[in-house]
């Protein structure tokens, strides 16, 4: 049976790493209609705003066993000085052929567009999952956080892609975070849960201040309001208010935390897909969720080096010990951030994954 190549099938491409993974290899996919909104021309705002894509499926016997989209971000080679097409959700079997089939057809698309390079994963949201997972296989992972097994990285490499980037997740067990020796906030500063009678108006200052504090971090892009909402306009119905919150001085926002509950075991249990028995499973998340994640957190610029991290953090900590969670996930850090590894390890927050970009030439 040969490899077939399908460009622009939805179904396939969302089913492809059910049929490539295996359940120890701790994959877990977003919502099927989540997957279909980030695909969907008139809708995702990559898309609406002129960046070129195409996305393909690789099946063996009619069946999909691999995946890959390719795309040009604009603003990204604008803001970075770059040339590079991305790569996102690749994701395959061990078959040598699929996976030389299928970045074969994003290096093409790479070539098309005029780009110098090929670089990955980079998969689509304005908060986007990134990376490959090179380290730390079969650890339990946490929401928006990238899994693959050890073949994927391999399989890069064999087509001509190296590492570079290096990242790191990071799990705490809350019983044992340190937080004593953090500096409490008070004074002229005060918190603003994010709750949904203020919802829009905290989201909107989130974005202000990732924007700001981010704004010199490599790969980091300036989020638009548009792009913002895209994903994070659907976190309110999720959303425990004791987690996440906006830290303001004397009224003008310049830190954020935003801690969501963790979903993976909930999106595991329905393999992602709503249906007859997802209120049975979401009533059994929400009397038994002890995991949340750090999807991002950030000071303004003009704050840093006031301890102001640590203050933020050491409160989010308490807030998940007296909700009664008890272990605590962040999404990537790039080793390059060192202020950031070193909070990390204030904390007692021990390496979960390890994960890289992965590139290629298209000289």
């Amino acid at each position: 049976m040969t490899i077939e190549l399908r460009t622009g099938d939805v179904d396939a491409f969302f089913e492809a790493p059910f049929n490539a993974y295996a359940p120890e290899d701790g994959y877990v996919s977003p919502l099927r209609s989540d997957m279909r909104r980030m695909l969907d021309p008139t809708a995702n705002p990559l898309w609406t705003a002129g960046n070129p894509y195409a996305f393909w499926t690789a099946h063996r016997g009619g069946r999909p066993i691999g995946r890959i989209i390719a795309h040009v971000h604009r603003q990204s080679n604008v803001v970075h000085g770059t040339r590079r097409a991305q790569f996102g959700f690749f994701d395959c079997a061990d078959d040598a052929e699929a996976g030389a089939a299928l970045l074969g057809a994003a290096e093409r698309f790479a070539r098309e567009q005029g780009e110098a390079e090929l670089v990955g994963n980079f998969n689509l949201t304005a908060m986007q999952q990134c990376g490959v997972m090179t380290g730390g296989f079969g650890r339990p992972a946490y929401t928006d956080m990238v899994v693959n097994p050890p073949h994927v990285p391999r399989m890069l490499e064999a087509n001509g892609f190296e590492r570079f980037f290096p990242m790191r997740t990071f799990e705490l067990d809350l019983a044992d975070a340190r937080i004593d020796g953090l500096r409490p906030i008070g004074g002229d500063f005060a918190f603003a849960p994010i709750v949904k009678a203020s919802f829009a108006e905290r989201m909107e200052e989130a974005r202000a201040v990732l924007n700001d504090g981010f704004a010199d971090n490599p790969m980091f892009v300036p989020l638009t309001a548009e792009e913002f909402r895209f994903q994070a306009g659907e976190m309110m119905s999720i959303l425990d208010p004791r987690l996440s919150s906006v830290l303001l001085h004397q009224g003008r926002p310049v830190g954020t935390i935003i801690c969501i509950p963790d979903l993976n075991g909930l999106l595991a249990a329905t393999r992602s897909r709503i249906g007859l028995t997802t209120p049975f499973h979401y009533l059994r998340y929400r009397l038994r969720r002890r995991r949340a994640v750090i999807i991002f957190y950030s000071v303004a610029q003009a704050m840093h080096g006031q301890g102001l991290m640590g203050g933020m953090l050491a409160r989010t900590v308490t807030a998940l010990r007296e909700a009664g969670y008890r272990q605590l996930g962040i999404t990537w850090i790039a080793d390059v951030n060192a202020a950031s590894l070193r909070q990390m390890e204030k904390l007692g927050a021990r390496p979960l994954h390890h994960l890289h970009l992965f590139r290629k030439g298209l000289a």
